[in-house]
């Protein structure tokens, strides 16, 4: 993957200027005129070096609006500074409104991403200097990224603008309305088939970690799953046994820098740390309690955000003998000599070499969770079948556990959604899951329930101060987020999502 980190930046250099003064159209000999650019096949994967780095960007603060909103995790909450409180602790507590500025960096982020993935590909399109093989694997990757992005768009959003092009003049983005959301994802599903014609299924060494016809398949039937077409899941889902991948003996290899991107990796967010190219990973600072200071860094004098607190809930979630327990989650760390009973994430606390800088990859696609899809799509078609039982069994027999038999379609499904709970925990999966199998009334029941569960006994001491009146009150209408306020105030043509005016 150094190919791809080393040269992420060069996306980010283009420049074009249209002042009149011919002194000032001179081009600056240091950056690459965006015209003068995808001249070429090496030019083109560059650029999508730079498209795969901001998806860098917007994986380190996912967890706020993935793992944060669930009933998965919560916060080391500090009383001494509440300048989180508007911001991304409003994730936990269901307080976020329109002006909320992590909603307003969500939006910007991606479509920022979604701007150069659209005018890379309008220029793959016009190019013959492209070898047609090379060309193929370019598009694909291209087309797979804006369909990711579109998915947690309009999961996050519901109605979400839709670009497929780039705007020839400004003023037009005046003029951009939200499309329905079946619109939407009619063209994450067009993309999605594209990039899994247009896919090799694997890739030299050095192009490891770059995405793969199976990422294609696994997303697009996850996208089937959501929309409840699980015929069509299941058929997409089988497809994915065939491509090569299996399920790492040992659960932890899944998320050892030292085995990145092994048999069970369908898809993961490139990091390298070790270096000063910038391309580091810091979960492991973010997740630790606040207080812990090296004792789960290894670094002392650091000082870590207590961010994605596994809640007791969580915790309890996991069957004795689990072995994915104590891979994912702690219950504590030791300072000093003493033992302090904040828990917290493991599955990134790995040791490397430069503080702040670790080197872990953060998974979005595993064969695991590919695996518990087909089950969930089939014992939606056809009920509790054995097929669906072989499915599910795998997965908990490598976590040690004993096979599942003898249950109910409503059993199964339920069991199903519990061992994607504990076995994709921490990954960005649970609030998504919460949502496609759930109506808005009988998720903000869910949450409200849980929320009075941390009310009544917090996995985390808040040091006396007590909970907003506000802390944990769930709506209906906050099974998708606000459109964010700056975007309204832009352009007036963008409604805003009921129950957020």
């Amino acid at each position: 993957m150094k190919k791809i980190t080393a040269s992420i930046l060069l996306s980010f250099c283009f420049i074009q200027f249209s002042c009149q003064e011919d002194f000032l159209k001179t081009t600056d000999p240091t950056r690459i005129g965006r015209d003068l650019f995808y001249q070429n096949e090496t030019q083109f994967n560059q650029a999508l070096n730079g498209i795969y780095g901001q998806l860098q960007t917007i994986t380190n603060t996912a967890y706020i609006q993935q793992e944060f909103m669930s009933d998965n995790t919560t916060l080391d909450f500090n009383p001494l500074d509440r300048g989180g409180a508007a911001g991304w602790e409003a994730f936990e507590f269901s307080t976020v409104n329109q002006g909320n500025g992590e909603i307003s960096t969500l939006w910007n982020n991606h479509y920022s991403t979604m701007y150069n993935i659209n005018y890379a590909l309008e220029k793959l399109a016009s190019s013959t200097s492209v070898e047609a093989t090379a060309k193929a694997a370019i598009e694909g990757q291209l087309k797979f990224l804006r369909a990711y992005h579109y998915f947690n768009l309009t999961r996050y959003f519901g109605d979400v603008v839709l670009a497929t092009k780039t705007l020839s003049n400004p003023n037009e983005s005046f003029d951009l309305v939200r499309s329905p959301q079946a619109e939407v994802y009619k063209q994450i599903e067009t993309d999605l088939t594209d990039a899994v014609k247009l896919l090799p299924a694997s890739y030299p060494a050095s192009g490891r970690g770059k995405v793969t016809k199976g990422a294609a398949v696994a997303l697009l039937g996850k996208v089937y799953l959501t929309r409840k077409n699980f015929t069509a899941a299941a058929t997409t889902l089988k497809d994915i046994l065939s491509l090569g991948y299996s399920l790492n003996a040992n659960y932890k290899d899944n998320f050892d820098p030292a085995k990145k991107n092994g048999p069970e990796s369908i898809f993961e967010v490139q990091y390298q740390g070790g270096n000063d190219l910038g391309e580091q990973s810091n979960f492991v600072y973010v997740f630790a309690p606040r207080l812990s200071q090296g004792a789960v860094t290894g670094y002392a004098n650091t000082t870590p955000s207590g961010r994605n607190i596994p809640t007791r809930d969580m915790i309890n979630a996991y069957e004795p003998g689990d072995l994915r327990k104590d891979i994912s989650l702690k219950t504590g760390y030791t300072l000093n000599g003493n033992f302090v009973a904040i828990p917290y994430v493991a599955k990134y606390q790995y040791p490397h070499t430069i503080s702040g800088r670790s080197d872990n990859n953060w998974p979005v696609l595993r064969y695991s969770d590919a695996l518990l899809m087909l089950a969930e799509a089939i014992n939606e078609t056809a009920g509790p079948t054995a097929e669906a039982y072989g499915y599910i069994n795998a997965v908990r027999k490598r976590a040690g556990l004993a096979d599942l038999a003898g249950l109910s379609k409503e059993g199964l499904r339920a069991a199903i959604m519990q061992e994607r709970r504990v076995e994709l925990a921490f990954e960005n999966h649970r609030w998504f899951d919460l949502q496609r199998t759930m109506t808005p009334t009988e998720l903000a029941a869910f949450m409200n329930a849980h929320g009075a569960r941390e009310k009544a006994n917090p996995t985390v001491g808040r040091g006396g101060i007590a909970f907003n009146a506000l802390d944990y009150v769930y709506s209906d209408f906050e099974y998708y987020l606000p459109i964010p306020a700056p975007q309204i105030l832009i352009n007036s043509k963008l409604t805003q999502n009921p129950g957020y005016n």
